[in-house]
C-alpha cells in the first residue's frame, strides 16, 4: 500500500517537476545564451574510453549549437570564428584548470573567398556568377572538389590556467601541421549518396594528433552528430500531457504491468530524436591528464567571445565584423542540468560566466534548493486530500542538502572525489575505474550498479534526466546498489525524503547501444534529405 501511495505522489509531483527542468541537458539554459546559439554548449561528456583497445584513454566531448534541424540549409551550422571553445581539466582538486584544450575555427571559400562561380549567359557574353550553396555537386571522402565552403580549426593545449598558462599547438599527425579540417554537415543523400558514404567522408576527419608533453597520440574530431540527449519535451511543456511513471513492470517489458496509464519507454517519446548537434571530441591518454593527483579529474567546457563586436555595415564573407577586447566567457557546462534545475533565473548568466573556483556564490542553490520546496507548496495539500494521507512535506528535509553537495560539488569519496576537495561544479571522473563495454553499461550509472557511469563522469548513453530528477527528490537518502549490494551512502536517511525511492521517468530511453562504440562515440548525424 505504501509503495502505491508513493507512486501516486510521484505522478502528481512530476507534473511540475518536468515543466521546470526539461530544457534538455543544457540547450538554451540561460537568458543570454539564447541569443548566442553558436556558443551554446548543449552537453558535456567525460568518460573512460570503452572502444576496444583504448582502455588507457579518456574521451572528452563538448556539444554545441542546439536543436539543429538536419534540413537547415543553405548555410547549415558553422562554428563562430571569433569564439574560443575550450575543454578544461582539473587534476588536483583546486577547482582551477591544470590543462585546457582550446579550439579556434576559421572559414574559407574557394577562389580567395569569392566562392565557386558558374558561367552564365549567352555564348560570348557569359559572366562568372557565384553560387549560393555550400555544395555544387556530389562530395565524398575521396573527392571534395564540389565543396563551396571549408571550415578548419586549430587546437592548443594550455598548461595552467587558460588565460595565463603556457600554450602550445596540438599537431596533426597526418599533415604535420597545426590545422585540422571539419566536415560539412550531412546536407543529404544526393550530395553524399547515402549514410555509408557520409560516414566514410566524416571519418576522414578523425585525426591522430600529437599533444606536446604527452607521449601517446590523441584523437581529435569536430563535426556534426545526432543529438545524443533524449527527453520528452513537447508533452512536458504541454502541462506534462502523460503520466510520468513507468507503465510497465520494468522498463521495456511491454507488459503494462506497472503504474496504470503510466508512460512506457519508447523512442517516440524523444523529441530530440530528429535533431543534430556539433561535437568537439578529443581522446587523450589518461597519463597525460591525471597530473600529480589521485587519478580522478574534474572537467568542463566553456566558450568565450571578445568583449566588443562592431558590425560592418558593408559586410562581406570575410569581413562581417571587427572584434576586440578581452575574451569573455559566455557559456559553461560541466554536470548536466545544473543551470536548468538548480541555479535561479537571476543568476543563470552569472553561472555561465563564472569559474568553478568561484562557485561558493551559488552554494545556497544546492544546500537549500528551491525546486523541491516549490513542489511541496503546490502539491502537498492536493496529494494529502487525494490519498487521505497526512504527509508533512514532499520535499527532502535534510538541510543543508549534503546529498546534493556531494553529487554536484565535491564528488563521492572513493568513487570520483579528487585528492583535494574544493566544492565546485564540474564533471568528476575516476580514470582508474575500468570502462564497461556498451552492451554492459547501465543507463542509470552508479545508481544502476555501474561505477563507470554518471556521476562518475558521464557517458553518451547515461540517462541523466531520470537520474537527476531522482537525486533532487532524495534518491541518495536510500541505499543504492554497489557491486550487487545495497549500500547506505550515509548522506541522509529515508525519513528525510518521503518520495526519494520513486523511479521517475519521462519515457524517453537512452542507453549506450544507441551510440557508436568507437571514437567519437556519438551516432552519425541525420541527413537533410533522404534518398530519392
Amino acid at each position: 500500500m505504501q509503495k502505491t501511495k508513493l507512486t501516486l505522489i510521484a505522478s502528481a509531483m512530476l507534473s511540475l517537476t518536468f515543466g521546470q527542468v526539461a530544457q534538455a541537458s543544457s540547450h538554451r539554459e540561460a537568458p543570454n545564451i539564447t541569443r548566442l546559439p553558436t556558443v551554446d554548449s548543449t552537453d558535456f561528456y567525460a568518460f573512460n574510453s570503452y572502444e576496444e583497445g583504448r582502455g588507457e584513454y579518456v574521451t572528452l566531448i563538448a556539444n554545441y549549437i542546439p536543436l539543429q534541424d538536419a534540413y537547415g540549409g543553405p548555410n547549415y551550422f558553422a562554428m563562430d570564428p571569433a569564439a574560443v571553445y575550450a575543454i578544461h581539466v582539473d587534476s588536483d582538486g583546486d577547482a582551477v584548470e591544470d590543462m585546457s584544450f582550446t579550439f579556434n575555427f576559421s572559414q574559407t571559400l574557394p577562389n580567395d573567398n569569392a566562392g565557386v562561380a558558374l558561367m552564365v549567359g549567352a555564348e560570348g557574353e557569359q559572366k562568372a556568377v557565384g553560387v549560393p550553396l555550400k555544395n555544387v555537386g556530389g562530395i565524398s571522402a575521396s573527392d571534395q572538389a564540389n565543396a563551396n565552403f571549408t571550415e578548419s580549426y586549430t587546437v592548443n593545449v594550455v598548461s595552467g590556467p587558460m588565460r595565463t598558462g603556457t600554450s602550445a599547438a596540438v599537431m596533426n599527425d597526418a599533415s604535420g601541421s597545426a590545422s585540422f579540417g571539419k566536415p560539412l554537415d550531412y546536407i543529404g543523400n544526393k550530395t553524399f549518396a547515402n549514410a555509408e558514404q557520409y560516414k566514410a567522408y566524416a571519418d576522414s576527419f578523425i585525426y591522430s594528433a600529437t599533444i606536446p608533453g604527452c607521449d601517446s597520440p590523441a584523437k581529435v574530431f569536430v563535426g556534426q552528430r545526432k543529438d545524443p540527449f533524449a527527453v520528452n519535451l513537447g508533452k512536458v511543456f504541454d502541462l506534462v500531457n502523460f503520466v510520468p511513471v513507468e507503465g510497465d513492470s520494468a522498463p521495456g517489458a511491454d507488459d503494462a504491468g506497472g503504474f496504470p496509464g503510466g508512460i512506457t519507454q519508447s523512442p517516440d517519446n524523444d523529441d530530440l530524436a530528429d535533431k543534430n548537434v556539433t561535437s568537439i571530441a578529443i581522446e587523450v591518454a589518461k597519463s597525460c591528464l591525471v597530473g600529480s593527483g589521485n587519478g580522478s579529474i574534474g572537467a568542463w567546457t566553456t566558450a568565450s567571445l571578445p568583449q566588443a563586436r562592431i558590425l560592418n555595415p558593408n559586410a562581406s564573407f570575410d569581413n562581417t565584423e571587427v572584434n576586440g577586447g578581452a575574451m569573455t566567457q559566455v557559456s559553461r557546462l560541466g554536470s548536466p542540468l545544473v543551470n536548468e534545475l538548480v541555479i535561479g533565473l537571476a543568476d543563470k548568466d552569472t553561472f555561465s560566466s563564472a569559474a568553478p573556483k568561484d562557485d561558493g556564490q551559488f552554494a545556497d542553490y544546492v544546500t537549500h534548493p528551491t525546486l523541491p520546496e516549490l513542489l511541496n507548496i503546490l502539491f502537498k495539500d492536493a496529494v494529502n486530500t487525494t490519498l487521505g494521507t497526512d504527509i508533512e512535506t514532499l520535499a527532502p528535509t535534510n538541510f543543508p542538502r549534503t546529498d546534493l553537495v556531494t553529487a554536484f560539488l565535491t564528488g563521492f569519496e572513493g568513487v570520483n572525489q579528487l585528492s583535494v576537495v574544493t566544492p565546485s561544479e564540474m564533471l568528476r571522473l575516476n580514470t582508474s575505474i575500468a570502462a564497461k563495454s556498451a552492451d554492459m553499461q547501465s543507463p542509470f550509472g552508479v545508481a544502476g550498479d555501474d561505477l563507470a557511469g554518471f556521476p562518475n563522469g558521464r557517458r553518451p548513453g547515461d540517462d541523466v534526466v531520470d537520474i537527476a530528477l531522482r537525486v533532487v527528490m532524495g534518491r541518495l537518502c536510500y541505499p543504492i546498489p554497489v557491486n550487487g549490494e545495497d549500500t547506505d551512502l550515509g548522506l541522509c536517511t529515508p525519513e528525510d525524503a518521503s518520495v526519494g525511492n520513486v523511479p521517475f521517468t519521462d519515457g524517453a530511453p537512452s542507453d549506450a547501444t544507441m551510440m557508436d562504440s568507437s571514437f567519437p562515440y556519438l551516432a552519425m548525424p541525420l541527413p537533410g534529405s533522404g534518398a530519392e
